[in-house]
Formats: structure tokens, sequence, C-alpha cells
């Protein structure tokens, strides 16, 4: 009776566990369609912008002399920013940012770090490196104002040349099954050179490119800051959607083999107490 009861107990817990986690997996399905749209809606306006830096660069020669195009000379250390979810039940996502960075830790020791997301900012603050700053990622689809703190930061280290290089560290969307983990340099700017990129020869700007183009350097930053937000929002929602539906199968999968032997349990208790009732008679009518 005791192995029955047991038995029940588990299979309840089971059951339980199957309904959070597929909750949970609905949940992640959910927002990941939203970070999805938001971040296809972004990809033409970027790659527009790309087009409007380069037309303007292709018109002075002294584009490359501003500040976010120099790369400083005085210092050999580099930042790195790392985002990363709030939140754990997420697969392999955290685990794969945490080894690119205990690599890139290794090959380059001058790196100091900027975190986005607490998983990532726990693991960095034991590595005895300088943390610039962290933020929380959050739970939600990230706004546009989540760029401004994080730029401001970038800002303050690289155009007064504390720092020579800022590479960003994130999860690029590539389908719902498979994230991959990239860097991408954002400072100093490198705009793609892809022919779909091209400058349109014929093209006039008014103000002039001098006055346009510093304005522009910056809300390039800003938009790719907050176009890998996006991506990395959207990786983390799909890598829980499919941790929760790992999940939620492997506990179904529990569920009946612990109802398959609950109900083997069961058959052989009631065999028993039926050869009791069988024995118990046959030695009455024996007497």
């Amino acid at each position: 009776m005791a192995n029955l009861l047991f038995l029940k107990r588990r299979i309840i817990a089971a059951q339980s566990v199957s309904k959070t986690t597929k909750a949970m997996q609905m949940i992640a399905a959910s927002k990941l369609k939203k970070a999805q749209d938001a971040a296809l809606l972004l990809r033409p306006y970027s790659e527009r912008l790309i087009v409007l830096i380069r037309n303007i660069m292709a018109r002075m020669e002294e584009g490359l002399h501003y500040p976010y195009m120099k790369t400083p000379k005085d210092t050999n250390k580099d930042l790195l920013i790392i985002l990363a979810p709030d939140k754990g039940l997420c697969g392999a996502l955290t685990s794969n940012l945490i080894n690119e960075v205990y690599n890139c830790n290794q090959k380059n020791e001058d790196t100091i770090y900027l975190t986005v997301g607490k998983k990532i900012e726990t693991y960095v603050s034991r590595l005895d490196k300088e943390l610039v700053g962290s933020f929380k990622f959050g739970t939600t689809l990230p706004n546009f104002d989540m760029v401004f703190p994080v730029l401001s930061i970038i800002n303050e280290y690289f155009l007064n040349s504390k720092v020579r290089s800022v590479k960003i560290l994130y999860s690029k969307f590539i389908s719902v099954l498979l994230q991959k983990q990239e860097f991408l340099t954002l400072l100093p700017i490198q705009l793609p050179q892809d022919q779909r990129f091209a400058p349109y020869p014929t093209a006039l700007f008014e103000p002039s490119s001098k006055v346009l183009l510093p304005p522009l350097l910056n809300h390039y930053l800003e938009t790719t800051i907050f176009q890998l937000l996006l991506e990395a929002y959207a990786c983390e929602q799909g890598a829980r959607m499919i941790a929760m539906q790992n999940a939620t199968n492997n506990a179904i999968d529990i569920r009946n083999e612990l109802k398959l032997e609950y109900n083997k349990a069961r058959q052989e208790k009631i065999t028993n107490e039926i050869l009791d009732i069988s024995s118990t008679t046959f030695s009455y009518a024996y007497e």
C-alpha cells in the first residue's frame, strides 16, 4: 500500500510539472512572436541608415577623422558588452555565453566588462576584472530607452580614450532551434561593405555632409545596440520555449512510466489478495 501511495504522489507531481512547463512554453512562444516581429521591422531601417551614412562618407575625405571612426592609441584595453537573460530555464543559452566570455578572458587580459542581464553579471563579477556597469535586461520586450545608459558608458570610455575598441557579445537569432553567440565590433565604426549598402552617386544632402554625419553616427550606434537587444531577447524566448517543450515531454514520459508501474503494482496487489482469499476458502473447505 505504501508503494502505491508513493507512486501516486509521483504521478501527481509529474503532472503538475508538465502543466507548469507547458504554460511557460506558451508564454515564451507568445513573447517570441513579438520579438521576431520587432527585430524584422527594425532591419530595413538599419540597412537604410547604413546606406545613408556611406553616401555621406563617399563625399567627404575627412569622414574617418570623426571620433567614432578612429582607434585610440593611448590604451590597450577593450570594452566588452555582454547581453544575457535575467532569468534561467532557457537551455544552454547562458552557458554558451559564459563559455565565450571565458575564452575571451583567456585571450585578452586587458578586457573590461559591461553586462546587461543578471545571469552574466554573476559570472563576470567572479573574474576579478573591472566591471564598469551592469544593467537588468528585463522580462519584457526591450524598449529604446535601454540604449541610452549603455551608450553613455560607451561614450565615456571610448571618446576619452580609456579603451581602444568596444565589442558586443550577443546571441544571434537564426531560428527557433538555433541561436549562435557572436561578437560585433561596435567601435570604431566599421560599416558593412556589401553591395546592397553601396552609396547612390546622385544623392544630394541638405544641410552639408559635415553637419549630418556626427548625429547620424550616434544614431547608428543607438540603432545597432537596440537591434542586438531585440535579437538577444528573441533568442532568450526561443531557447526557453524549446527547453520548456523538452521539459514537458520528459515530464509526460515520466508520468506514463509511473502510471504503468502503478498499474502493475496495483494488479499485483489485487492478485495477491485474490490468492489470499482463495487459499483461505480452500483451507475452510478442507477442514
